[in-house]
């Protein structure tokens, strides 16, 4: 998948234009690579499009840290420089495009290293399709 497609296919469901999509993803991508380990982070960027690599960039050796799912949307929110809602909403958009852009193996791989919460938030469908079908 090529960054202009995952950027508008996150761009809807988050009910967002694509600039702030792009702060989106960026954000979402950049949080997790402080949550993983380094050599994670690396092959996960090894199934991106260019352009997102360097959001993931870390030291292969550098360790994990740990924080729960409200700090992973604060810091996601003060990185895209939108509120906490609309953080959380382009969080989970990209978490649902990020496990069809990359193989199940891998994402189960990111996933793995996330606390449990996080699999439940990936797995929740954005508000904005909820609404959009009634």
């Amino acid at each position: 998948m090529d960054h202009q497609t995952f950027e508008s296919k996150v761009a809807e469901p988050a009910g967002v234009p694509p600039d702030q999509a792009q702060a989106l993803i960026r954000a979402t991508l950049q949080t997790p690579a402080e949550r993983i380990t380094g050599g994670e982070a690396h092959d996960l960027a090894a199934q991106l499009p260019k352009q997102m690599k360097e959001w993931l960039e870390k030291d292969p050796g550098a360790p994990a840290e740990s924080f729960g799912l409200e700090e992973f949307i604060r810091r996601v929110s003060d990185r895209a420089h939108v509120p906490s809602e609309q953080a959380r909403e382009g969080a989970r958009a990209v978490f649902a495009i990020l496990h069809e852009a990359v193989s199940g193996g891998e994402f189960r791989d990111v996933m793995s290293q996330l606390p449990s919460e996080f699999t439940e938030f990936a797995a929740a469908e954005p508000s904005e399709r909820r609404k959009a079908r009634g």
